[in-house]
C-alpha cells in the first residue's frame, strides 16, 4: 500500500541535506547513501548516488523518469543465477530426428 499524500514523499533528511548543499555548490560527485526507502525528488535529477545493496553500492544515475520511484528499485538485493537444467554439451549435441514419413 502506498504512502498516504496527506504526509508526503520520505526522504532522509541527511541525503537531502548533502543534495542541497551540491546543487548550490553546482557540483556533482557520487553520494553514498544506505536510504534505499527515500523517494527520488526532483532535486536529485542529475546527480550519481551510490546506493547500497547490501553487499556493496551500485552507483545509479538518476534521471527524470526516476522521479517519484524509491532509491531501492534501482539497486537489486539479489542475484539470479538461472535455474538448475540440462548441462550445456547436452543441449548442443542432442539432434531432432526427422519424423517418419
Amino acid at each position: 500500500m502506498p504512502r498516504s499524500v496527506k504526509k508526503g514523499p520520505y526522504v532522509d533528511e541527511n541525503l537531502a541535506k548533502r543534495i542541497a548543499e551540491m546543487n548550490k555548490r553546482n557540483e556533482r560527485r557520487v553520494v553514498k547513501t544506505w536510504a534505499r526507502r527515500s523517494t527520488i525528488t526532483p532535486e536529485f535529477v542529475g546527480h550519481t548516488l551510490a546506493i547500497h545493496n547490501g553487499n556493496k553500492f551500485i552507483p545509479v544515475f538518476i534521471s527524470e523518469n526516476m522521479v517519484g520511484h524509491k532509491l531501492g528499485e534501482f539497486a537489486p538485493t539479489r542475484t539470479f543465477r538461472g535455474h538448475a537444467g540440462k548441462s550445456a554439451t547436452e543441449k548442443t549435441t542432442k539432434v531432432k530426428a526427422a519424423p517418419a514419413a
